[in-house]
């Protein structure tokens, strides 16, 4: 499992005084910075800057047995091309694969990863692997000389990020082992949010809440079902939620300790913060990367937690429209390291953090990068000292020629 998370953030409390935010208000997101997508960075440029680590440690051998790729996201720029293919390509993978792409608003990696794991179950292949890919891309932007906050964007702005999460799936789990079966899932029809057009989000933010409370309730009780003898407040040594902004998480946690567990407001604070803060951590420097989020908070838990002793941890996806699911594994010492290995958390310290006015000219910029562009040279020379912050070599989108895009490694 890897994280990346761009080249670039901005801090979300100097955004929400820029904005003239009410800051009472903004202290409950719990958000601390957000990623920001550069003119040379798409959701491609994540996925395989996510992936690559994952597979170069792989032999020759093994990679070969990765049998299916699937991206994950509502950030695509195509409405038939899988994004997926590019990835393939880029991590120069065997071509006997499958590669496809799922689209469920945030549940979207949840469900790829779960599609995943039933291939690798099914032993229809023995020994394949799945490279599951969720990668998604906020891109704010504004028409030339109109404003910058509109109120449709309010306090979305500040949660809203860019980032991919990449997890290899293998009957082999050195990372977290997914227990086998225990599921809980529980969607239905509503109208929370939704991009009406490929550019723009809508919806209604106070329904969203209340449908993801709803389904955090819903499928949790439906794994209760499955699982015999499942406690919330007892089986888990940490939880991880799909986490839209970490004062979100902790009305969710709130909502739920009190209904299930009996528990009373000084035991549920304890509680959060031993068993749901430390998916939080990474979350609160990202963003909101939708499909990716629920493995963001997962990959953060593993991170920040203590696994001297192995863990279960219970993990809740949601996605917009509507769709969720609860579901567990377990976590060991060895887990941890092999994620520390990966020093997410070093590499997001090493972004470029853009000042307001960067940030407020890469708005207008963001035109030119809407869905369905044609032709475009990528504008290396924004913000340049951001290209080489990471300090090893970064996937960056060089150009766009004729729909098809172009990628360079730098």
């Amino acid at each position: 499992m890897n994280v990346f998370a761009g080249t670039a953030c901005l801090d979300v409390t100097e955004l929400a005084r820029h904005r003239g935010l009410d800051m009472s208000r903004f202290e409950n997101l719990l958000m601390k910075q957000k990623s920001v997508a550069l003119p040379y960075e798409d959701p491609i440029t994540f996925a395989v800057n996510a992936a690559k680590p994952l597979v170069d440690a792989l032999s020759e051998q093994e990679k070969d047995r990765i049998e299916m790729v699937i991206t994950c996201t509502e950030s695509a720029f195509d409405f038939g091309k899988s994004m997926s293919t590019y990835c393939h390509d880029l991590l120069g993978l065997n071509r006997n694969c499958r590669l496809f792409e799922l689209k469920n608003a945030c549940y979207s990696g949840v469900a790829g990863l779960q599609m995943a794991v039933n291939f690798v179950l099914s032993q229809v292949s023995p020994g394949a692997k799945v490279l599951v890919i969720a990668t998604d891309v906020s891109r704010f932007m504004v028409e030339e000389g109109g404003e910058a906050l509109s109120a449709d964007w309010s306090f979305a702005e500040p949660s809203g990020g860019s980032g991919a999460v990449a997890m290899l799936i293998s009957d082999r789990p050195h990372v977290f082992q997914i227990d086998v079966g225990a599921n809980g899932y529980y969607g239905y029809e509503v109208m929370d949010t939704c991009r009406p057009s490929a550019d723009t989000d809508a919806g209604d933010t106070d329904l969203s809440l209340l449908s993801y409370l709803n389904c955090c309730e819903n499928a949790y009780l439906e794994y209760e079902k499955r699982v015999a003898g499942a406690s919330f407040a007892d089986t888990f040594g940490y939880i991880a939620y799909h986490t839209p902004f970490g004062g979100m998480v902790k009305g969710a946690h709130r909502n739920m300790m009190r209904k299930l567990a009996k528990a009373k407001p000084n035991e549920i604070e304890v509680d959060f913060q031993r068993r749901v803060n430390p998916g939080l951590v990474h979350c609160q420097r990202v963003g909101n990367i939708m499909g990716a989020t629920a493995a963001l908070s997962l990959a953060s838990t593993i991170d920040n937690g203590d696994f001297d002793a192995p863990q279960r941890i219970g993990v809740f996806s949601y996605g917009s429209g509507c769709c969720s699911e609860f579901f567990s594994g377990t976590v060991r010492k060895e887990g941890q390291e092999r994620l520390r290995a990966m020093k997410i958390g070093e590499r997001l310290d090493r972004r470029h953090q853009l000042s307001m006015e960067q940030y407020d000219a890469l708005l207008e910029k963001s035109r030119s990068m809407k869905f369905g562009t044609r032709n475009l040279d990528a504008d290396t020379a924004f913000v340049p000292q951001a290209r080489a912050a990471l300090g090893h070599k970064t996937l960056f989108l060089k150009q766009i020629k004729e729909f098809h895009r172009e990628y360079e490694w730098v």
